[in-house]
């Protein structure tokens, strides 16, 4: 039975150490309508276990039976945005890049039914929920749109962008002709040769176990040696983001799900890059290089090397680049995109709830549409 019928709001941050619920996530996440490696058990574990100290974070699932058909990890926030309005969101920490639940495949309108009907029926969900990093043209997206319409749920899309993806049949050397232009494609052979000159080069994807800790500091202290280390945004700079690297790495790994390169020059990484993969489909994490080597380019040329990586691995479908909109590096190497999308959805419930989450819903979207006409962009 889907749990729409019988919805229960549900406890914080729990134990995912039991055996049956690792197992029911498990075969929904090989299962997924929609992949999301940072929603997959291995990885969303080591978030809970480093990221979610505040206890803050509630997993909504939802079952047909014994059966889970879906995952939605949700905050609650104080604050939406500028608007002192509070609200439910997807649980986006730091480090995750992508907001889509997980949903079993052919389930994915009773999932969301099941997600808002516990929603609405929790005391502690205020507001309104506001979904982050889905995307535009995905099954949740869809399948959400679907059940709105036809609850007469309020649904409004508050953002979208589009960012770099690498999605092509094409090989590594066929797509750097077609895609890259012949003057930067001379260029970078430049900087290759010209690095080659400083010592012995050797690009490495890791596949030794035995190996994991020792490029999981490198990568560490590549990251922190740069810019990333001089503003705190570096993940050594906080015990809990460096324990969450480590342990999601390791996870993954273990799951076969982890895919990190690094160049070394003399036996030194001078560039590493950490991919997270899901089904067919793959998520680039993060990118560390040494940035006194900054002439020779290392973070594009360990994207070169990921290029070539990931069009020659035909388990490799995709690999979302997870970068900001207008990515001046990936987009001029990448030339697909993705469309990401943020939603406002609307919440019932019964009472003063109702109304208070309808006022709720009501006065966000009054704002917004204001300030957006005060912009000329109405």
């Amino acid at each position: 039975m889907d749990m729409a019928s019988h919805p229960k709001p549900p406890a914080p941050v729990p134990d995912l150490t039991g055996q049956g619920q690792r197992e029911r996530w498990l075969a929904l996440a090989l299962d997924a309508a929609e992949v999301n490696a940072f929603y997959a058990p291995d990885m969303l574990t080591a978030a809970i276990d480093h990221l979610a100290g505040n206890g803050n974070v509630h997993l909504i699932e939802a079952r047909d039976g014994d059966m889970a058909i879906g995952l939605l990890p949700v905050v609650c926030k104080p604050r939406h945005g500028r608007l002192p309005i509070g609200c439910v969101a997807n649980w986006m920490h730091d480090h995750c890049f992508f907001g889509a639940p997980m949903i079993r495949r052919g389930h994915e309108v009773a999932a969301w039914r099941s997600f808002l009907a516990q929603l609405d029926a929790a005391p502690w969900a205020r507001g309104f929920l506001h979904l982050e990093a889905l995307d535009a043209a995905g099954a949740n997206a869809a399948a959400l749109e679907a059940l709105c319409v036809e609850q007469r749920r309020g649904r409004l899309e508050i953002h979208r962008y589009d960012r770099a993806m690498l999605r092509s049949d094409l090989t590594g050397d066929a797509y750097w002709e077609t895609q890259i232009r012949s003057k930067k494609r001379k260029e970078l052979r430049r900087l290759q040769k010209r690095l080659a000159e400083m010592g012995a080069v050797e690009t490495r994807q890791l596949t030794d176990g035995a190996e994991l800790a020792r490029w999981c500091g490198d990568f560490l202290a590549l990251e922190a040696s740069g810019w990333k280390g001089q503003e705190g945004t570096a993940l050594e700079c906080k015990p809990a983001d460096a324990a969450f690297f480590r342990a999601a790495c390791a996870a993954a790994f273990d799951a076969g799900r982890l895919h990190m390169l690094r160049i070394d020059l003399d036996d030194r990484a001078i560039a590493m890059l950490v991919n997270f993969r899901h089904g067919e489909g793959a998520f680039s994490f993060k990118i560390a290089f040494d940035e006194t080597l900054g002439r020779f380019s290392p973070g594009v040329l360990i994207e070169i090397a990921n290029l070539n990586a990931v069009q020659a691995d035909p388990t490799i479908g995709w690999m979302d680049s997870c970068a900001a909109p207008d990515h001046p590096m990936i987009d001029s190497l990448w030339a697909e995109r993705r469309t990401i999308v943020q939603y406002r959805i609307a919440l019932h419930g019964a009472g003063i709830a109702r109304m208070q989450r309808s006022a709720a819903f009501t006065l966000a979207n009054g704002v917004e549409a204001i300030a957006r006409k005060l912009k000329g962009q109405a």
